[in-house]
């Protein structure tokens, strides 16, 4: 299959074109770098294309900065899809973002509505944060010599699992939202980022803070933990770090 990776050189873009190929499939990388600006529309062209993957991320806290991005991207991918007569659209979402009033969640939220109002018919997978995380800018502050990372209970899962997972939803029909992908064990945050930190010599002093307000509650209650009736990951956050490092 011709399958389009929409953020293909991102934290989970990367993997999927990886996996996609190892498959046999083709993939075509929707990315900047490859000359397509998914925000405009620029070189956006689906010709030949079965099914769209759809990863697409900015790094913000402005809800109003997210929705206008992922529906303005989803818009265009849509008019893409009905102009090449693409029958898949699959997106990953995030396991959580409808419990959580915040920036980028907010967003995300606005980017699922559009897909399932979308004229292409859809799969969406809800997965948990990805153990890349940890060395992400967007999971802390940083405050001279100290990281400050919100109070956060998570369930980490490897990048890797989640690509192939996307895959596997994407060659087949689509299904409407399937059941979330978590990965095999709860941590804090702080402490994942902690732990990254020391593996990798950056010394940073990483404090934890209570985010005030319903979004920080919502993080410390647990709502980005994937629940029971989830699909699990099997790489722990420490097998992951080690095979990094």
């Amino acid at each position: 299959m011709r399958i389009a990776v929409a953020g293909g050189t991102g934290t989970v873009g990367k993997p999927v074109v990886e996996v996609l190929r190892e498959r046999g499939h083709e993939a075509v990388v929707l990315a900047r770098s490859t000359g397509v600006d998914l925000r405009t529309g620029a070189g956006l062209d689906l010709t030949g294309v079965d099914a769209v993957i759809d990863l697409t991320s900015l790094v913000t806290r402005s809800a109003a900065e997210a929705t206008e991005f992922f529906e303005q991207v989803t818009a265009n991918l849509h008019r893409a899809e009905q102009a090449a007569g693409v029958r898949h659209h699959v997106l990953l979402g995030i396991v959580g973002s409808d419990a959580v009033p915040f920036g980028y969640y907010t967003g995300k939220m606005a980017q699922e509505r559009a897909v399932e109002r979308g004229p292409v018919p859809w799969t969406l997978l809800r997965a948990t944060q990805f153990h890349e995380f940890a060395g992400q800018p967007q999971g802390g502050v940083r405050v001279g010599p100290l990281t400050l990372v919100p109070a956060m209970r998570v369930n980490p899962i490897a990048a890797r699992e989640v690509a192939e997972r996307l895959v596997d939803l994407a060659v087949g029909a689509p299904a409407g939202r399937v059941r979330d992908l978590g990965g095999p064990e709860e941590l804090p945050l702080d402490d994942m980022i902690r732990r990254y930190a020391a593996a990798t010599g950056r010394g940073d002093r990483v404090l934890r803070f209570p985010l005030p307000g319903k979004a920080g509650r919502a993080f410390r209650q647990g709502a980005l933990v994937a629940g029971p009736d989830a699909d699990r990951g099997i790489q722990t956050f420490a097998e992951w770090l080690e095979m990094r490092t």
